[in-house]
């Protein structure tokens, strides 16, 4: 009894101090870093074509900047079906239980025992036989007294925050892997329209060579050279198509369907609008809206706790038990309770405790590592995509030179074709620069949308409660009487 009174004495003094062993997380400093690269930001202050603003944050989702309303019709379908989201969110419903289990080691466990059985032995009569039975419930409970437990249950949270921000992370890439797609079919359908324009230009021309060489004007050569064109030109449609058509499928894919169960719509580069001021968010604000960063914090907090957890396993463990057991038939046997408190301290374990701890502080400074390091490569990528937007309008203004000239450069030469003042070969050299200055266009103007959409993902693309607007999507889906399970039938 004496023992038991020390215990409870002992537990009250430990409850009330709050005794909680191994460090309490603080949160990371913010980067010290006050730009992303300097001479970028100073060529975007002023470029009329895009321009960014740093007094800006992104607001809302992100997409709505490009202005397709055909966009945000595929993108809501794939943020409710989308595969890896709908496992992403099964993931964080088994972190969030696999804290409610940890939690649960804090409160009294009750158990029901219940044994029976026949003995023999030995009575005032000599040997008998009997039945006996034993039933009732017993009551355990760890006192946590150096908050072992504490620390657990603070690991679990940080994991399950950690798998939160995972959705978020997955939420981003998914939707910016959208926009992308979009932007490439779009593109490759804008190709081959200029493809197919050349192949027309092509065939006027060798019908025009044909033409000269029935008057005798032209030779069985310039036939030839002008078929050869016509036919190298045809090869550029194949690889287009292709590119086309493989976006369609990921964009089938990216929406949780097959290819043939679902075709997304046909984008046109028409349909985008370049969002002319781009909002840039601070680099000491960027950990707190990039889900990598957050996730890379979250798993910080659950590797200092872990050190909590590995230290408390230093110190004793004090518990509190209770049976109340009825037992019988045999004469003189009835209710039984017991009441014990019980003492456990490591005393000689071979260093496996100690070893375990040291781990855990490596562990921690490996995480530590691990965020800074996610913290430095967001920095450089969004110093990355920033040169990338500068030297797209550059891009794009000599692009649109180009073509100007060679629009005018082939259509001189073809008048001149006419008139006899040019040969066919001159004709067909506009013709392919004026191929190479419509296609670069395009893929500037595509290259100038797309890296507009990685700024928005390397900035976080205010992806943060991700998982909530996920939810509040397949409710008003809900409420209108569509399917539920994320979008599919």
């Amino acid at each position: 009894m004496k023992l038991v009174k020390t215990a409870l004495a002992t537990t009250t003094f430990a409850l009330l101090a709050g005794c909680m062993v191994g460090p309490d997380f603080e949160k990371p400093a913010a980067p010290a870093s006050t730009h992303y690269d300097v001479k970028a930001e100073q060529a975007l202050a002023g470029n009329t074509a895009q321009h960014i603003d740093f007094d800006k944050r992104i607001d809302g989702d992100w997409w709505s900047s490009l202005g397709s309303p055909k966009l945000d019709q595929v993108m809501r379908k794939v943020i409710e079906g989308n595969l890896g989201l709908e496992a992403a969110d099964a993931t964080i419903a088994q972190a969030n239980e696999a804290v409610t289990s940890v939690r649960g080691a804090l409160s009294p466990q009750v158990d029901l025992a219940a044994q029976g059985g026949r003995q023999r032995g030995a009575g005032a009569t000599g040997f008998a036989t009997s039945n006996f039975y034993a039933v009732g419930p017993r009551v355990s409970f760890d006192l946590d007294l150096f908050g072992g437990t504490r620390r657990r249950i603070e690991e679990q949270a940080a994991l399950a925050d950690s798998q939160r921000h995972r959705f978020d992370a997955a939420y981003l890439t998914v939707t910016g892997d959208v926009a992308t797609q979009a932007l490439t079919l779009a593109s490759a359908r804008a190709q081959i329209a200029a493809v197919e324009s050349l192949l027309a230009n092509d065939r006027k021309n060798l019908e025009l060579v044909q033409t000269a060489h029935r008057y005798g004007s032209a030779t069985q050569v310039d036939v030839a050279t002008a078929t050869t064109q016509l036919a190298q030109d045809e090869t550029l449609l194949p690889p287009l198509a292709q590119q086309r058509d493989t976006a369609a499928h990921a964009l089938s894919v990216l929406a949780g369907k097959g290819p043939a169960d679902w075709v997304p719509p046909d984008f046109d580069l028409a349909d985008f609008a370049l969002p002319a001021q781009l909002p840039v968010t601070l680099p000491s604000d960027l950990a707190h809206d990039r889900p990598d960063i957050l996730e890379a914090e979250s798993q910080l907090h659950a590797a200092s706790a872990a050190i909590g957890v590995a230290t408390s396993d230093l110190y004793p463990h004090l518990s509190l038990s209770g049976s109340l057991t009825r037992v019988g038939p045999a004469p003189g046997l009835g209710t039984l309770w017991g009441l014990a408190a019980g003492l456990t301290a490591p005393i000689f374990n071979g260093g496996t405790l100690k070893a375990n701890q040291r781990g855990a502080v490596d562990g921690y400074k490996a995480a530590l590592a691990t965020y800074q390091q996610t913290v430095v490569s967001s920095l450089g990528q969004v110093a990355d995509v920033l040169q990338a937007i500068n030297h797209d309008s550059e891009e794009v203004a000599a692009q649109d030179r180009a073509l100007t000239s060679a629009a005018l450069s082939l259509a001189l030469n073809r008048e001149g074709y006419k008139a006899g003042e040019t040969g066919v070969l001159q004709v067909i050299d506009a013709e392919r620069s004026y191929q190479r200055a419509l296609i670069g266009q395009i893929q500037a103007k595509t290259a100038q949308f797309q890296d507009t959409v990685q700024l928005s993902v390397a900035l976080g693309g205010h992806s943060d409660e991700a998982f909530q607007r996920r939810a509040a999507y397949r409710d008003e889906r809900s409420m209108a009487g569509g399917p539920t399970n994320g979008g599919k039938p």
